[in-house]
């Protein structure tokens, strides 16, 4: 199914209406190509021209469609008319003289190997007559030569006169083409298309995937006994068989939507996350706004996305258009999937606005509307760093959310929330909003198996006075005792937050006993029309409290960060005359 999706995008992007952005064919693939040397038809080299711009801090080269690279191993292997310095120029630049006579005539043998007609291409000839005469001293004489040398940079040839690199005339393309498929290929029913054709042995390599090697990696392969079946030992892809021009088509669709600059991309923890659709639609690019941490650009998307869900007018956008989002994970030289959904826009609208309807929670003026992911994550991390953000968690919130609102959030994201609030002992919006969040996700998946039973009540952005649950009881009574106490003492520098928290909302019969006895030297201080109001919210808070636990287990733990966010943000939230008669809250901004 991800291979196929893949392989109709490849398909799509290859007509697509901007030539900048189609594709390349069959048998070609794009490349960097820092350096190009300019020669005559008599073989003479006119100019070493460095392709790079600077973008940034960075140069970056210019890329070229020329013919597919060969799968470099440990082994000499030379790419036709295109290659690092040492195999098109024979030039030492690691100390290996012999190594780099071996990949130079590799290089040259690669050129001789081409069918006589195309050898007799002018361009061909040209590039023969240069190898010919190779003058080192002449390269040396030119102001790139030294950067190229330095980094053993990828080069090729351009005939004088051309636009296009040499490997990109029309016979040398076509030679290209008709060299790709081996004489013994197995042939197999292909698993991509279902046709018979010659088997892809070594599938090209994926780059771009955070966290993976370098020179790349493969979501097909294959390189023990253990992985094989039925004899099939000697050449890997047998066992998978997908065609080459399956395996060319899906390899380029997914390292064109992992490139640098790629708006179909995003990064989610450890999970290089790619999204597009079964055809062109506006919301193909906007996707990863949603989850990205960019307020002026998110913000406004978000809202239209979750606009058109509401209303149900999508405008340019079309609802039923089915959308394909792919997570790629690192996994030493193969990547391995972390998820993937393939759902229609407005399928995919209703769960992304579900996600933002479970965050929502009452907030201060600064706090974001649509918490981003990422902020999401870093506020559940150690120091709030993004190196301390667990390595699985990012992608399992996406699979999440994607999969629909009664699939749980996982339960590592509860566990970092409430241990960093227990930490630093402070429930921030963004840990209370990751709480709840949490909690009735769980609440609805619970209630799936037994759906006569009545579910226990979701969550309220705001403070909810009809919640009886006892943890949430607690957090709210320790959020009035911290009031009382802030209001008996103002200007302390610690209040009981910071030295009781953590063991209230873990043992609270160890601490609300002490915390009980104290607040009535607090409520001495205050006026008795205060004490009244105080003494009447304690009454109601604790009513339903038939005693206090010895223990709260995490998700109890969750529900009384919850309760203590909701009690506070309610003292600092302005209210009516007849709610400001009921409860001791001041006006002021959010705390």
């Amino acid at each position: 199914m991800i291979l196929q999706a893949l392989t109709d995008y490849y398909r799509r992007k290859c007509d697509d209406p901007d030539p900048a952005q189609r594709l390349p064919a069959f048998g070609l693939e794009q490349k960097e190509i820092p350096f190009i040397l300019d020669i005559s038809a008599e073989g003479e080299l006119l100019q070493l021209r460095d392709t790079r711009e600077l973008q940034g801090k960075k140069k970056v080269a210019r890329i070229y469609r020329v013919p597919m690279g060969i799968k470099k191993t440990s082994g000499v292997a030379a790419n036709l008319l295109w290659d690092t310095l040492e195999y098109v120029l024979g030039v030492d630049t690691k100390g290996k003289p012999e190594r780099v006579a071996e990949q130079h005539a590799a290089f040259r043998a690669r050129i001789a190997a081409l069918p006589e007609a195309t050898r007799q291409d002018a361009g061909i000839q040209a590039v023969t007559r240069f190898l010919d005469r190779r003058d080192v001293a002449q390269l040396e004489r030119q102001p790139a030569w030294a950067d190229a040398l330095e980094s053993n940079a990828v080069m090729s040839f351009r005939l004088q006169g051309d636009m296009d690199l040499v490997c990109q005339r029309p016979a040398v393309v076509q030679a290209a083409l008709n060299t790709t498929t081996d004489d013994d290929a197995p042939q197999a029913m292909c698993l991509v298309t279902g046709e018979q054709a010659p088997v892809e042995r070594l599938h090209a390599s994926i780059k771009g995937v955070w966290g993976a090697q370098t020179s790349g990696a493969n979501i097909v392969s294959f390189n023990a006994r253990a992985f094989e079946s039925y004899g099939k030992t000697e050449r890997q892809g047998e066992n998978a068989p997908i065609s080459r021009a399956a395996a060319f088509a899906y390899t380029t669709a997914l390292n064109h939507l992992l490139g640098k600059d790629s708006p179909q991309r995003m990064q989610v923890g450890d999970a290089s996350t790619v999204f597009w659709a079964e055809r062109q639609d506006p919301f193909e690019t906007v996707f990863g706004d949603v989850f990205q941490d960019n307020p002026d650009a998110s913000t406004d998307k978000v809202e239209a996305l979750l606009n058109a869900v509401h209303s149900g007018h999508w405008g340019p956008m079309d609802k039923d258009l089915r959308y394909h989002v792919l997570g790629l994970a690192p996994n030493a030289a193969r990547i391995s999937i972390r998820f993937y959904h393939c759902v229609t826009l407005q399928e995919l609208g209703q769960r992304i606005a579900q996600h933002f309807e479970d965050l929502s929670l009452v907030r201060g003026p600064h706090d974001a509307l649509y918490p981003s992911l990422f902020r999401l994550l870093t506020a559940v991390a150690l120091q709030n760093k993004v190196d301390n953000i667990p390595p699985n968690l990012g992608g399992a919130v996406v699979d999440a959310i994607l999969a629909g609102p009664h699939v749980p959030y996982p339960s590592l994201w509860l566990n970092a929330a409430v241990a960093r609030c227990r930490a630093e002992q402070t429930v921030n919006y963004l840990r209370a909003a990751a709480i709840k969040a949490y909690l009735n996700r769980q609440q609805r998946f619970a209630a799936l198996p037994s759906p006569s039973l009545a579910p226990e009540k979701e969550f309220l952005p705001m403070l909810d006075l009809s919640n009886t649950n006892p943890a949430y009881r607690l957090g709210r009574l320790f959020a009035v005792l911290e009031k009382i106490q802030e209001e008996a003492s103002p200007g302390l520098n610690a209040t009981i937050r910071d030295r009781y928290y953590g063991a209230a909302s873990s043992t609270p019969v160890a601490v609300f006993t002490t915390l009980l006895r104290l607040k009535n030297a607090h409520l001495k201080k205050l006026s008795p029309g205060r004490t009244a109001a105080f003494e009447k919210l304690l009454g109601e808070v604790l009513g339903p409290v038939v005693d206090f636990p010895k223990h709260l287990p995490l998700p109890d733990q969750g529900r009384f960060a919850l309760g203590y966010y909701h009690q506070r943000q309610d003292f600092f939230t302005k209210k009516t005359d007849d709610s400001a008669s009921n409860n001791p809250t001041s006006e002021g901004p959010s705390a």
